[in-house]
């Protein structure tokens, strides 16, 4: 098919249009493709969020990773020295690029994951947490799988999946394995961290420090162009925490505010963790 130069701007335009969204209350329109790529396969973007927050600078920060370029792993303390650490001691330790929480762990027992979680041969939580519909599923035992899938767990049988990977960790689900967002009954308002994959199997991890509601936050992905599904709730409040040290770029995202138990914006460092994922080069 020959092409004209009207026709050409015309695509080009609209390919444009498709990778930005509008704001339903009349804002600025927001550009979701100015990624920057911090080492091939992986990508970061800074985004003003389509709703403003009652609190901070109303940013959201994504990171996605090409995972069949990268080596993930699930660090539990309980398997080592049964000693929590913040996110500079495990990524020294470990040496990992990118290290983040491994879903929510137990106040009562603060070793312990809320949901599942395994590590390697080393059970943190034998026992799947009624309600927790996420899984995190890493180390593949078939070489051809990616190195990192987030299942659903409405969508994928359990007793067949759960000794095809090394390590798991299990959450709540924020959109479903088809997109359909699962809005929760009780919503908190928090800062937070969210896994997720879009349709080409890459990692996407998406992080606020002002808080939202859980049902906004799943409104806001489920508007984004990227076509994620699986998302998975990793953590909210203070304890939320993102490093990543790769290629001369340190960026650290560190949560603070949550309804009914730390409604304030003053948090300014990582939080001991029991359980994080980490990341790296392989």
């Amino acid at each position: 098919m020959k092409l004209n130069g009207l026709t050409l701007v015309f695509i080009v335009f609209s390919t444009f249009l498709r990778s930005q969204v509008t704001n339903p209350f009349g804002a600025e329109i927001i550009d979701y493709s100015k990624w920057t790529e911090l080492n091939p396969g992986m990508e970061y973007i800074e985004l003003d969020a389509p709703v403003k927050s009652i609190i901070g600078d109303s940013k959201i920060s994504i990171l996605r990773i090409e995972t069949k370029k990268y080596h993930f792993d699930i660090h539990a303390a309980t398997g080592y020295d049964s000693v929590s650490r913040d996110l500079h001691e495990w990524t020294d330790t470990f040496r990992l690029n990118v290290a983040f929480n491994a879903s929510m762990y137990d106040l009562r027992t603060p070793l312990v994951s809320r949901g599942y979680l395994k590590s390697r041969e080393h059970y943190n939580k034998g026992k799947l947490l009624e309600g927790f519909n996420s899984m995190i599923a890493i180390g593949p035992k078939d070489s051809t799988e990616n190195n990192l899938q987030i299942l659903d767990l409405t969508c994928s049988n359990w007793q067949s999946k759960k000794d095809d990977f090394h390590s798991y960790a299990q959450g709540l689900r924020m959109i479903d394995c088809s997109g359909k967002p699962m809005h929760w009954k009780k919503p908190q308002t928090c800062s937070m961290l969210i896994a997720a994959i879009d349709n080409k199997d890459w990692f996407y991890l998406i992080f606020t420090r002002s808080p939202y509601s859980h049902n906004q936050m799943i409104d806001f992905m489920t508007k984004m162009p990227y076509h994620l599904h699986s998302a998975i709730y990793l953590e909210g409040g203070p304890e939320t925490s993102l490093l990543i040290d790769i290629n001369g770029h340190c960026i650290e995202k560190v949560g603070s505010w949550i309804t009914n138990a730390y409604e304030r914006d003053d948090n300014n460092h990582f939080w001991n963790l029991p359980n994080v994922i980490g990341i790296r080069k392989q």
